[in-house]
């Protein structure tokens, strides 16, 4: 198992440069190279410590499906990834070994879940505030002032048939 004690591959790798200081066997233009590869193998090593620290069942019940899916979504990712690179270290082309189908595979899926997320994420018409906004912006005083007179002609003439009724009927 990685434990965070471990000494990292570049950190290894130049202890045994120092015990042999005889052997100048590597070109020294790839000493940015590695202290890269160190760098990021060290920032791998802290987040697979941080996710090996914790029992997976018990960081799956604190999460949604939606971010349960995005973990195993990297973590398997990850652990494809770390092979490719392992395919290159053995001199193996993991362009043509089927590695490359399954971290498509993966990808496919990761683009399937940014859509959803991208779905929760977006604006949705509030239907209502819609139609008063036009409403508003479509106002005219003019035609208020008609309805209104339209709308009160209606009413008296109305208010007046039923009491001409009753009158008749008294």
């Amino acid at each position: 198992m990685w434990k965070s004690s471990e000494p990292c591959f570049r950190t290894r790798w130049l202890y045994y440069q120092k015990m042999d200081a005889s052997s100048e066997d590597y070109p020294h233009e790839i000493d940015d190279q590695l202290t890269g590869f160190d760098a990021a193998s060290s920032s791998v090593q802290s987040v697979v410590d941080t996710l090996i620290s914790m029992p997976r069942n018990d960081l799956l019940q604190k999460l949604d499906p939606l971010d349960q899916a995005k973990l195993d979504l990297m973590s398997v990712y990850s652990l494809n990834s770390l092979f490719w690179m392992y395919l290159v270290t053995q001199g193996i082309n993991p362009r043509e070994h089927g590695i490359k189908q399954e971290l498509e595979r993966i990808r496919t899926y990761m683009n399937k879940v940014k859509e959803i997320t991208d779905k929760k994420k977006a604006a949705r018409l509030n239907k209502g505030a819609a139609s008063r906004f036009l409403r508003n912006a479509l106002y005219d005083p003019e035609e208020k002032k008609a309805a209104k007179k339209a709308a009160s002609k209606a009413a008296d003439t109305s208010s007046e048939t039923p009491q001409t009724k009753k009158s008749k009927q008294i």
